[in-house]
């Protein structure tokens, strides 16, 4: 199991941030936070979730990224400190990355986590 930090923020790259800007211009609301989470799953135990969340819960943390709010629950928040997020488009791969310095391995297919 992942040995959670003290630190409970995340960074959102540059592009990652104008990525989600784009998404949510596209989608035509601007109600919308960005909410990453941690839950039980996949075959290393734990995997992330990235999704547009209209809610607000109790405990959540919420930061702002030139505009872009990312919002963590209060459970996922020790295992996503010091976490990067961001954006790759490249010919192998498109899709929001995670740098989680929490992690200590990951599975073979890169969607979970210990």
């Amino acid at each position: 199991m992942t040995t959670p930090t003290t630190e409970t923020s995340v960074v959102l790259s540059d592009v990652a941030a104008l990525k989600v800007k784009n998404l949510l211009e596209q989608e035509g609301r601007d109600d919308l936070r960005l909410r990453i989470a941690v839950q039980p799953g996949g075959c290393s135990g734990l995997r992330y979730q990235l999704f547009f969340d209209e809610r607000s819960l109790d405990g959540d943390a919420v930061e702002d990224f030139g505009g872009v709010q990312v919002v963590i629950d209060r459970m996922s928040k020790p295992y996503l400190g010091g976490a990067t997020i961001d954006f790759v488009d490249t010919i192998e791969k498109q899709g929001f990355t995670i740098d989680n310095p929490n992690a200590t391995g990951s599975c073979a297919c890169g969607d979970s986590f210990h």
